[in-house]
């Protein structure tokens, strides 16, 4: 029976929403052609707005159908959360939910989900050191707190006004992206397949040269991060300010940003130069979900040191601008080319040797900076779209914060 308090029920979490483990051994053959990963949620969004090909992926996955909530179980601290609009399969590293419609409206059930109250209790019983995770054993014996039916529609009302203006926002941001991913395809394979001379020699100025040749030269290189004893967890493992230490899930295209909060000492940092990260540098990583994300070193960031998984290329300047370099990167002919050089299913890893004999069809520097110049007008309407989002996010996260005592 339920705890009672005034007009709130208290209820356990299996009481709320039912676990659903239909279990798909042969992803090929379960009828379906989408595939979600943790990698396609977004964090603290409820829409679902990538996702992978069936046959990108061979290992058990669970299916869902449309109206499911996708929760990802590992990591919670990432709030990734969904609600899916279409059938499919995604990641054995989320839980599959389902509304109990007697307690709960499968519309509210997300947005309650997505309530400080509630993630800071998943992330409190979850287990494990490197990839805390949720036990559904755990989760279902959780109590929350729940206004009755007639509260939950005037909440979802609320709540629905801030996340379509929030959507809103995100979509811009997503059109930005497939306009960035388009140009820059478009511009790759027009190079690539470009009018040749006889000596096969691009027209026009344009010649193919391996990243290795873009980035020799005085104060140029290619380099791994650190490995075995030069950097150790004991390194930056008792540091909160000092010089930042870049991981993978630092690196996202075209984006760095310092999740991974690591720092070292300034006197480690003396001793690791040579894997110094400073503006303008591109980063690109080795190994990951995909390999090959790629992101430019900003003007402003502080001198960093890059773990081991991550490659700095220090480019050339006359031969190639670096936000150039990293488009091709990003766009889907580049990593065409990583995937090619990177075997492995799991955790598939690019070697750095491999890396720097992929061949780029690159043009004059003005013709670069054309290309670039575009690209960077459409990455600051991402910026500015996901900045609005994010400030739309924070408002509905202290709305939810405020109506779970009000109720």
């Amino acid at each position: 029976m339920p705890k009672t308090t005034s007009a709130v029920q208290t209820y356990r979490f299996d009481i709320m929403a039912t676990m659903i483990n239909d279990r798909v051994d042969d992803p090929a053959e379960s009828g379906v052609e989408r595939y979600v990963g943790l990698e396609h949620l977004d964090a603290d969004s409820l829409k679902i707005r990538r996702w992978g090909d069936i046959t990108d992926v061979e290992s058990t996955k669970l299916r869902f159908k449309p109206g499911d909530i996708i929760f990802g179980k590992r990591r919670v601290y990432q709030r990734k959360l969904a609600v899916a609009d279409f059938e499919g399969i995604c990641s054995a590293h989320a839980m599959v939910l389902r509304a109990r419609h007697e307690v709960v409206l499968p519309e509210f059930l997300p947005f309650f989900m997505q309530s400080d109250l509630f993630m800071d209790r998943a992330l409190a019983i979850s287990v494990g050191s490197l990839s805390p995770t949720i036990n559904w054993t755990d989760l279902a014996a959780q109590e929350f707190a729940l206004p009755p039916i007639e509260a939950q529609w005037q909440l979802l009302r609320q709540l629905r006004s801030f996340d379509a203006t929030c959507e809103g926002h995100a979509s811009i941001a997503e059109s930005c992206r497939v306009a960035i991913a388009a140009l820059s395809e478009q511009h790759a394979v027009a190079a690539v397949h470009g009018a040749k001379s006889h000596r096969g020699v691009l027209q026009n100025g344009w010649r193919h040269l391996t990243i290795r040749e873009l980035c020799e030269g005085e104060n140029c290189g290619l380099t791994l991060g650190p490995f075995g004893s030069d950097l150790v967890v004991e390194d930056y493992g008792k540091c909160d300010h000092g010089t930042p230490v870049l991981f993978v899930a630092d690196v996202q295209r075209f984006c760095l940003e310092h999740v991974s909060k690591r720092f070292i000492s300034e006197d480690k940092h003396a001793s690791l130069r040579a894997h110094e990260a400073l503006p303008g540098d591109v980063l690109v990583t080795e190994m990951g979900w995909p390999p090959g994300e790629a992101c430019v070193v900003p003007d402003g960031w502080p001198p960093s040191i890059i773990k081991a998984d991550l490659i700095r290329a220090r480019v050339n300047p006359s031969l190639v601008l670096p936000h150039y370099l990293v488009a091709i990167l990003n766009s889907h002919w580049g990593q065409r080319q990583i995937v090619r050089i990177s075997p492995g299913t799991t955790r598939p890893r690019m070697t750095l040797r491999d890396f720097r004999d992929i061949r780029i069809a690159t043009p004059p520097i003005g013709v670069q900076r054309a290309f670039t110049d575009a690209v960077e007008q459409l990455q600051e309407g991402i910026t500015t779209a996901e900045r609005r989002a994010h400030s739309l996010r924070v408002i509905k996260r202290l709305a939810l914060e405020r109506m779970w005592p009000r109720v």
